[in-house]
């Protein structure tokens, strides 16, 4: 897999590429070129998902790129996501299939369960005009993953994990599986360090992946109150080891990752950035400055902190 850079193999028996590109909240256009540019800069693994609304792009990019000859398909690690609303075991395959023709994949190397919060079959929790508890659907993230678990025995994923979970579900998980998950996609940055997660998950044999690893630099920094969030790349700490490394903030955060023996996925769709968050294979962080990124935390979570906090499965 050239130019992947550093990988990890997962309790699937499956390597997979530490370094990812995000593709989530991107217009069509933007994602076809962030993914062929990311592929032409060395990124061999690309996150979407089918809530994110762009699979198509996202395969027809890898498509143009193979049929370059940049690529074959086993060199492309891609993951996507069951949708929310497509948890309950029997409308699993269902999603599945759609994400594979939507992709135009014979397999994904990764499928995760979006989130252990589930909405009822046909509805949309982010467009609901309603209040979201009427469509709330408390299927059992364990029945889900019942559904899930035929699709590695017939080669559709080569390796099955979730999203947003917390320990104490994964704990769950590991105790009712016959295939134990792969990988938790969370949101993981120095202001939200999450190391009960991460040693729980190294334990465990479970691989983490990070999403908003910078902070999640796109969305308003306003709390509910009015006051500013503060920014995670303008952080003092973090701009000073910055400076030590002469590497740009975004890089140390994304190297902090890597470090910890955590996944990343960073989102960007400007070809300077897409470059610029792959070039941090030429430096490791101290000890004593992985400590001192650790000292920020703050507990602070940037997505989803307060959507759908009555569901019973609510992990946060």
């Amino acid at each position: 897999m050239a130019a992947a850079g550093p990988a990890a193999v997962l309790s699937s028996g499956k390597t997979m590429p530490l370094l990812g590109l995000g593709t989530w909240q991107s217009t069509s256009e933007q994602v076809i070129n962030a993914v062929k540019t990311a592929i032409d800069a060395g990124y061999r693994h690309i996150d979407t998902a089918q809530v994110y609304g762009n699979e198509k792009d996202v395969g027809q990019a890898i498509k143009e790129k193979i049929a370059e000859g940049k690529i074959k398909r086993e060199d492309v690690f891609v993951t996507t996501k069951l949708k929310p609303n497509f948890s309950r075991p029997e409308h699993v395959r269902e999603a599945m299939t759609q994400s594979l023709a939507d992709l135009g994949l014979d397999y994904v190397d990764l499928y995760l369960i979006h989130s252990p919060i589930n909405f009822k079959y046909g509805t949309d929790p982010f467009t609901y005009a309603g209040n979201p508890e009427e469509i709330y659907d408390d299927v059992d993230y364990i029945d889900t993953w019942r559904g899930m678990e035929p699709l590695v025995d017939e080669g559709l994923a080569k390796s099955i994990g979730g999203s947003n979970f917390n320990s104490q579900q994964l704990e769950r998980l590991l105790q009712n599986s016959r295939i134990k998950p792969a990988v938790n996609q969370v949101e993981l940055h120095p202001y939200l360090a999450q190391q009960d997660l991460v040693d729980f998950c190294k334990k465990n044999n479970i691989l983490l992946t990070a999403f908003s690893a910078l902070g999640a630099p796109a969305r308003p920094k306003v709390f509910a109150s009015g006051e500013e969030e503060p920014v995670l790349m303008e952080d003092p700490s973090v701009v000073a080891i910055a400076k030590k490394y002469g590497k740009s903030a975004a890089q140390i955060l994304l190297r902090y990752h890597l470090d910890r023996g955590v996944s990343v996925i960073p989102k960007s769709v400007t070809p300077s950035r897409i470059q610029a968050n792959f070039d941090i294979m030429d430096f490791s962080l101290s000890k004593e400055d992985l400590a001192s990124l650790g000292q920020l935390d703050r507990k602070l979570r940037y997505v989803g902190a307060n959507l759908f906090v009555t569901h019973k499965y609510y992990s946060y």
